[in-house]
């Protein structure tokens, strides 16, 4: 049985182009696995708490750090069961949402997702598919304003620290240009998203 993440984290609710494209992406996976287990994490309706001096302590001993580490365990374990994690994120002033970047920060704890060796840092979350789906109202893959997408390189960053680096990347950009640039693009987007899903679930 395969299992699926889905992570979303707009702020958008039902109105969200990058959360429309992930239930696009997870539907077209179903279709290859219908047994599939989903496991739905949406940080922008229930936004993870951000990391505080209580996430940092090497053995929690009070209610607060007990509850951080839990919390660690728990994001860290969705995506160890996974085998493929499709991540909804729309850019924020050229990054990631920062409810995204709090769900990163709890996945990502020494020991456990990444370890240091002598020869560098080694991810530990091998083996697994990652489906990106990034929004965006400008165009930032390509012309004057790539020098400003501070979110496919960080999100880059992230899953490839901790071992996840089979990351294939949807992109629905100029969202915010004219009403047809929206509909072409979200349009194109529906059309990649179902190629790609296609792709990763024959893989």
């Amino acid at each position: 049985m395969t299992n699926i993440l889905v992570v979303n984290s707009s702020a958008l609710g039902p109105h969200s182009v990058s959360k429309a494209l992930v239930d696009s992406t997870v539907e077209k996976l179903k279709v290859s696995s219908p047994d599939a287990k989903i496991v739905v994490r949406d940080v922008g309706a229930s936004p993870i708490p951000h990391m505080t001096a209580d996430n940092v302590v090497p053995e929690p001993e009070t209610e607060g750090q007990k509850a951080a580490r839990k919390l660690s365990d728990d994001v860290i374990g969705e995506v160890q069961d996974a085998d493929i994690i499709v991540i909804g994120a729309p850019m924020y002033n050229f990054g990631i949402p920062s409810t995204l970047k709090a769900w990163f920060d709890h996945l990502l704890r020494a020991g456990v997702t990444f370890r240091y060796t002598e020869a560098g840092p080694e991810g530990l979350l091998k083996g697994k598919r990652a489906i990106v789906v990034l929004s965006r109202g400008g165009l930032y893959s390509e012309g004057p304003l790539q020098v400003l997408d501070a979110q496919e390189p960080h999100l880059n960053a992230l899953l490839g620290f901790v071992g996840i680096t089979d990351v294939t990347y949807v992109r629905a950009e100029k969202l915010a240009f004219s009403p047809e640039d929206r509909e072409a693009s979200i349009a194109n987007a529906q059309t990649e998203v179902h190629a790609v899903a296609s792709k990763v679930a024959a893989a």
